[in-house]
């Protein structure tokens, strides 16, 4: 175990690794972020003093290995607008994209998970009818579009919900916000997660250990529940930590439509400022992220079926 375990840790490092050398790589190519450190009225000479200060002279492969270097040690640098480490820049934004992330991502499951289980146990019923129209939709409509369409309906037309932000009046006015953004988020999700619960639970539930379980005159509750549901979710813990790092990065889409003040929308007010360091910044935090919830969830594999092994 302690060695799956260390594998899994340099495999995620050299993800985190990659991800960073891209990243870095692309953001070369966008042009030179010197102007921003810079009076609009400054000389040539002056400029190329400043870039060569900054070290936006040398090599981005270079810049990359000084980046790195200070990662190690736990410095991201410092952002180029806001003058502050590029960590507090990072770190404060973080907790309203988790909130949001892990929102979104327990309403999916709150909703996926009873609708794929009657849908399977009530299989070609209006319920189950029902169930695949609606996930069929959710997985056919953009996220931008569903949370403009909510913002239009639920905001502007009803006035039932905010139309953007995130709430400072309270817990009632904060879960309010997250509302709209929440369900835009994880519709997709839900949808996906629905189907998969209901096509794994049919499979297992013409198991022979099923029908031995029926056979010994269990009521059906407790065949669904103690025997055939472990089973079947085993895929679906894979798509959650899957789902966790999908919602990350849709909540740029969603945090920008709603104006929710997360790392995504920071990282695209970034990118549009050339700020490079806290779009790597923001990128290597998450990839960090991605990675832990990864490892996590291949340790539940070991719960969840006792006949995983780590070699």
């Amino acid at each position: 175990m302690t060695t799956y375990i260390v594998r899994r840790l340099l495999q995620s490092l050299l993800v985190v690794v990659g991800v960073t050398f891209l990243v870095y790589m692309i953001l070369f190519q966008t042009g030179d972020p010197t102007f921003l450190s810079v009076s609009q009225d400054a000389t040539v000479q002056e400029v190329a003093r400043v870039r060569h200060q900054l070290g936006y002279d040398r090599p981005w492969y270079v810049q990359y290995g000084d980046f790195f270097s200070g990662l190690v040690q736990g410095d991201l640098g410092t952002s180029l607008r806001q003058r502050r480490p590029v960590w507090d820049v990072v770190t404060e934004r973080l907790p309203a994209t988790l909130e949001l992330t892990v929102a979104a991502l327990g309403l999916s499951l709150l909703v996926s998970l009873p609708a794929g289980i009657i849908s399977a146990t009530k299989r070609n019923s209006i319920w189950d009818n029902s169930a695949m129209l609606f996930a069929l939709i959710g997985q056919s409509v953009p996220v931008f579009f569903l949370g403009i369409m909510m913002l239009y309906v639920f905001g502007g037309r009803l006035g039932w919900l905010p139309i953007g932000g995130k709430g400072s009046g309270g817990l009632a006015d904060e879960l309010r916000h997250l509302v709209l953004p929440a369900v835009a988020l994880s519709a997709v999700s839900m949808a996906r997660n629905t189907r998969l619960i209901r096509s794994n639970l049919l499979e297992v539930l013409n198991q022979d250990y099923v029908r031995t379980a029926r056979a010994k005159g269990l009521r059906e509750y407790a065949v669904i529940l103690r025997h055939a549901l472990k089973n079947s979710l085993i895929p679906v813990v894979t798509i959650i930590g899957l789902d966790f790092s999908v919602l990350l990065g849709g909540a740029v889409v969603t945090e920008t439509v709603f104006a929710w003040p997360g790392v995504g929308s920071m990282a695209v007010k970034a990118i549009g400022q050339k700020d490079f360091p806290v779009v790597v910044g923001a990128v290597t935090i998450l990839s960090l992220l991605f990675v832990g919830i990864n490892l996590l969830v291949d340790l539940v594999y070991g719960y969840l079926d006792p006949r995983i092994r780590y070699g």
